[in-house]
């Protein structure tokens, strides 16, 4: 198994259903998920936590996906459910706080609520990336997922995508700029 690359592995198990084949494919990037987390969360048994629970989501959800780049949708799946606990941290903290709270610290609980309120942006902006990077050309999506995500080199994504150097930086500036676009769109209208 170790010698099947992931699009080989996912392949077969979506064929088989055999875990294995899954927990072969996971173990490939178990350290990136992990990182990833620990990152995110900040806490070694959260992170521990996390890196399993994704697990169990992938058993779940990897059949309702039409997967490309398995490394790049596990990036956005560990990333989403990492968001989505710190969403749910922070509102099991506000509740609380809301609840504890006196009204001499009324002011700091005003302060808490606008800086609630900038998080709110900022994960408006990347569920409108999310949307907006898929949303580009198939070639654009691969290089600029290729670039960003997983640091690859303008001559690493040439070689692995075939294509040429100057196409590769190309389809990335195209990328950048339609992905702004999108964005600004998206923004605008919510």
């Amino acid at each position: 198994m170790q010698e099947l690359s992931d699009k080989d592995l996912l392949s077969q198990y979506k064929n088989t259903h055999e875990n294995k084949l899954l927990g072969e494919l996971y173990n490939r990037y178990l350290h990136l998920v992990y990182g990833l987390c620990l990152n995110y969360l900040k806490n070694e048994e959260k992170a521990k936590d996390a890196v399993f629970d994704i697990f169990e989501k992938l058993l779940n959800e990897i059949n309702q996906h039409e997967i490309n780049y398995f490394k790049s949708w596990l990036y956005v799946v560990a990333k989403n459910h990492c968001l989505m606990a710190l969403r749910k941290r922070k509102s099991e903290q506000k509740n609380h706080s809301l609840y504890s709270k006196d009204l001499e610290n009324s002011m700091e609980l005003m302060q808490e609520f606008h800086l609630f309120n900038e998080n709110i942006k900022k994960e408006k902006v990347f569920d409108s990336l999310e949307e907006c990077i898929e949303a580009l050309t198939k070639e654009q999506n691969i290089c600029i997922k290729s670039f960003y995500l997983e640091k690859m080199t303008y001559k690493g994504i040439s070689q692995s995508f075939e294509m040429e150097m100057m196409k590769v930086k190309s389809y990335i500036q195209n990328g950048k700029r339609n992905l702004k676009n999108c964005i600004e769109s998206k923004l605008e209208s919510k």
